[in-house]
């Protein structure tokens, strides 16, 4: 009989005593009665049971892991461990991906950096270079608008009316055309690091405790009290990537400032998207961003000279470093792919987590390198370990091996950042440097970016790195780009800076010209919609300093620089006796009428290497075809230039010992009778024909002033030499063999500035009656007839030295080389006849006898050069390296550009001609000077030159 079933609902326990006593029932059948007469058997006996319990087991288990549940079910899940939870952090921020930030837009309204309280500025009828279109694009009579810290809106003055709404609380200032720029980026600088004035106690460019040392930064060296923030914004400066230095082949991490002041005054309030932040709203953590983290390297001769290694050492040292980072990258990836099973802690490393995070691709990697031979074995290791390189750094040679350098790992070849001019300090810049890379880099594809290496190179000047970059060949697009767009790019930082556009950061620069004008000056410097330059000094410059000029054509020399390597011959090639200079427009030569040329043009004519007619001059026709006939295209003829300051003409290379003359003795130490008192000179030590030397001479330069290399008081008696001779020799070359008597009361020697003038006064006032060289000197510069160059900066002891004559007498010709705080006994200078030349032409505060310096437009309305002029002081202009010497037409260029009610263009051209040559005691007479024939403007950077009549040369020498 089948069961049945039947409601039981009256039979249900009424309590739970009862319901754990009655039977279950199902039907009629009692419970009771079912397990006597069918016993079960166990569960995990029968097979089918057997296989879903081991199944639901697994599903469990799998379930349990997975989701982390906890079995049986239901029940909390316990935290996981601090460790693990801090470690899946780690894990995710190591996962993201490089940073690839999208440019800022229009919808952006406000800078991360912006300061409450900052009013908006309506900037009018602007020449706005905007960096867009490859940075050919510029926009005449544009206004722009600055709100929130960021450049709010750009475009005609209605539609500027139409977008500003409320006018009442907005700067409005007509900018009269003038050109606007992006703010200009410099992506080497050590600013901070090494500081100014340089002092051991904010002394933290490097560190000497081993040669690869990822785990360094900038940023813990940074000092926020460094005179040169408020110097370089005064040049357009409103960013830089600020590196440790180059002594070690991994330097350290470097970070991205703003040299603006911020209320906080710290470092951090300073960086520009920092890698790592302090979270204050939570609970205080060091917190990586999403930001580019940075990487100092160095290759070549620093390395090697600090460490006394190899370069192999130095490449061991790179992989080794390397490797240790792959190793905790690896660690790290490994531990991230199963985080909740670890039993021990995310794996970090202090000392390599950058170099991991370099693997990963999220560090801009920035290698000072010079050489082939470097770059290669760079470029290897980058493929080795798989990491891109963002920027080359000096790399004089790079220009040279372009395709390797595309060869790097990554998609988008390294930038290059460099220097114009600057070069053949050392040998790894020595042989194949050229002014010409940047066009030819260029020319090859390749990024190009120039740099300061403040202190260096003052980065207030950084532009005018890309103004010679323009006038060697690289077009006026490209060389604004260089420092502004490239260098924003190649730092991780063109979504927000390098150029003027809505939505980005408001770092602009509005210039008194076109900014690569020769001497060109910010009228104002914005960063982040602040201007920083209070009540600007400003130089009407005049309608030709506005204009783009092209790009110098040099295709001639970039053919004969490529096909030598850059060892090309510097000697002249070509010479002749008589020439014929045609649409002459001025000359600058006391002997000859200042009308000369009627109607603005004339010619010049050259007879036997001497200049016989001025102004409108006939040839007979039958002699014609004995002149070279050369278009100086409204040029001049000047009077050849005069460098001192460096040491040309002593040495070759400056870091190379076997390339100089070497340390002169010291008359002052007893060395025994040989050389006790003995005086050095000179020109017992002259070399010739040195590459810094002949540039000079091709650039107009026909006369150098080298004094004796030494750490002593009395450094020793100077020569002039002609810079194009082959040989000390050769006629004319040696134009004065004694020339002054130079006396150093800097720092570079123990004995203290009193000492030193005690002694200097013993000898002046003849109280010695030894019969050595020095003391038969000093008598001879009592009497007048040796002329005194005393080498300070430092206003207390220029003083002093003006005391010092007083004592002994007015006869006493005394000159000061140096002299960044001579304005302020500028006055006492005059009444007591002492000169000046200030070394270098452009006043930096770089050590503490010259903090008090003189900085010129925008800053000060003098320069220092025009403010001693004016106040009656014979002025002249000196250098302080040898690549310096090529550029001493620019320099007095430079101080006529920006102090012309100062100076005329003949009495600026003074300061490096006839006033040295009074001032250093030279006597060089008629032809000895020499002269240099200009073809354009010889005050621009348009101009170069044509021809050379060194002194005691019968030819006129030719570029």
């Amino acid at each position: 009989m089948g069961l049945q079933a039947r409601n039981t609902a009256s039979r249900l326990p009424s309590t739970v005593n009862d319901l754990e006593k009655a039977p279950l029932v199902v039907d009629d059948v009692d419970s009771s009665d079912l397990i006597k007469d069918h016993p079960r058997q166990p569960f995990y006996k029968h097979p089918l049971s057997l296989l879903i319990g081991v199944l639901l087991l697994l599903l469990t288990t799998f379930i349990t892991h997975q989701f982390d549940f906890e079995f049986p079910f239901p029940s909390p899940s316990k935290p996981l461990p601090g460790f693990i939870q801090e470690g899946i952090k780690q894990c995710e921020i190591i996962a993201r991906p490089p940073p690839n930030p999208k440019p800022f837009d229009e919808k952006r309204k406000f800078n991360d950096r912006f300061v409450k309280g900052t009013k908006p500025t309506w900037l009018k009828n602007g020449t706005v270079w905007t960096g867009e279109k490859d940075g050919t694009e510029i926009l005449y009579g544009a206004d722009l608008y600055l709100d929130g810290g960021v450049v709010r809106k750009i475009g005609s003055p209605d539609e500027l009316a139409a977008f500003v709404k409320d006018k009442s609380d907005v700067d409005e200032i007509e900018l009269g055309g003038a050109w606007v720029t992006p703010g200009i980026v410099d992506t080497h600088s050590h600013m901070g690091v090494d500081s100014a004035p340089a002092l051991r106690g904010s002394d933290d460019t490097n560190s000497l405790h081993a040669s690869a040392q990822p785990w360094l930064r900038s940023l813990d060296g940074f000092n926020t009290h460094d005179v040169a923030f408020n110097n370089s914004i005064a040049g357009g400066i409103t960013t830089m990537l600020v590196l440790p230095g180059s002594a070690g082949a991994i330097g350290g991490q470097a970070f991205t400032f703003k040299p603006r002041w911020t209320y906080e005054n710290t470092p951090q309030s300073m960086q520009v998207e920092p890698p790592f932040v302090i979270n204050t709203h939570g609970n205080g953590s060091w917190d990586r961003t999403d930001a580019w983290l940075f990487l100092k390297s160095a290759c070549g001769e620093n390395p090697s000279r600090v460490y006394s290694d190899t370069r192999m050492d130095t490449y061991y040292k790179f992989r080794q470093a390397y490797t240790q980072g792959k190793k905790i990258k690896d660690e790290q990836d490994r531990w991230c792919e199963s985080p909740k099973t670890q039993t021990t802690p995310f794996p970090t490393s202090l000392e390599y987590d950058t170099l991991a995070e370099v693997i990963r691709g999220k560090v801009k990697v920035n290698i000072h390198c010079y050489e082939p031979v470097d770059i290669n074995s760079i470029v290897r290791i980058s493929n080795e370990f798989r990491f891109p390189i963002a920027t080359f750094h000096h790399a004089h040679s790079l220009w040279s091996i372009t395709d390797l350098v595309k060869q790097a790992w990554g998609a988008i070849p390294p930038a290059v950042a460099i220097f114009a001019t600057n070069a053949r300090y050392k040998r790894e810049s020595y042989f194949s440097a050229t002014e010409f890379a940047p066009k030819i880099l260029a020319d090859n594809g390749l990024s190009v970016i120039m740099k300061s290496d403040h202190p260096v190179l003052d980065s207030r000047f950084l532009v005018y790195e890309a103004s010679q970059a323009h006038h060697y060949g690289l077009n006026f697009s490209q060389s604004l780009g260089s420092v502004t767009t490239h260098p924003a790019k190649a730092m991780g930082l063109d979504h927000r800076l390098g150029y003027v556009r809505p939505g980005y950061d408001a770092d602009l620069v509005v210039w008194d010209s076109f900014p690569l004008a020769l001497g060109a000056t910010p009228k104002q410097t914005y960063i982040d919609g602040i201007p920083q330059i209070i009540n600007p000094h400003v130089v009407q410059k005049p309608a030709e300093a506005q204009k783009i000029f092209s790009e110098g054509k040099w295709d001639k020399e970039i053919t004969e620089t490529i096909a030598t390597r850059g060892e090309t011959d510097l000697t002249p090639k070509k010479s002749a006796k008589n020439i014929l200079f045609q649409d002459v427009a001025a000359h600058y030569f006391d002997n000859f009428d200042a009308t000369t040329f009627e109607n603005g043009r004339g010619d010049v004519v050259v007879q036997d290497g001497e200049i016989t007619c001025m102004g409108k001059c006939v040839i007979e026709e039958s002699d014609v075809a004995a002149f070279e006939v050369i278009d100086l295209k409204g040029g001049s003829i000047a009077p050849g230039l005069i460098t001192v300051g460096s040491f040309v003409g002593l040495m070759d290379i400056r870091q190379e010992k076997s390339t100089r003359d070497g340390t002169a003795q010291d008359p002052l130490k007893e060395e025994g009778p040989v050389t006790d008192g003995i005086l050095v000179r000179a020109v017992d030590g002259a070399q010739f024909g040195g590459r810094d030397t002949l540039l000079a001479y091709r650039a107009g330069v026909t006369t150098a002033v080298a004094y004796p290399i030494s750490n002593s008081e009395f450094e020793g008696i100077s020569y002039a030499f002609s810079t194009g001779a082959p040989h000390p020799l050769a006629e004319g070359a040696i134009q004065n063999p004694y020339a002054a008597l130079h006396i150093a009361l800097d720092d570079n020697s123990k004995s203290s500035i009193s000492t030193k003038i005690a002694i200097l006064r013993r000898l002046l006032l003849g109280e010695v009656d030894e019969k050595t060289e020095l003391v038969e000197a000093l008598k001879k510069a009592a009497k007048g007839e040796l002329t005194l160059v005393v080498k300070t900066s430092k206003a207390d002891v220029i003083a002093a030295v003006v005391r010092l004559k007083k004592e002994v007498g007015d006869k006493v010709k005394i000159t000061i080389l140096g002299g960044h705080e001579s304005w302020l006994i500028a006055d006492e200078l005059a009444e007591a006849n002492i000169g000046v030349i200030v070394s270098p032409a452009r006043s930096y505060p770089g050590d503490w006898d010259s903090r008090r310096f003189l900085a010129g437009p925008p800053v000060t309305n003098h320069t220092l050069p025009s403010y001693l002029a004016s106040h009656g002081v014979k002025v002249g202009l000196g250098i302080v390296e040898e690549w310096q010497a090529r550029n001493t037409r620019y320099d007095a260029a430079w101080v006529y550009a920006n102090n012309p009610e100062t100076f005329t263009k003949s009495s600026a051209l003074d300061l490096v001609s006839k006033n040295l040559d009074e001032l250093l005691g030279l006597d060089l007479e008629g032809g000895k000077k020499g002269w240099v024939a200009y073809e354009g403007d010889l005050f621009g950077f348009e101009s170069r030159v044509r021809g050379v009549k060194g002194y005691g040369n019968g030819q006129v020498d030719l570029f």
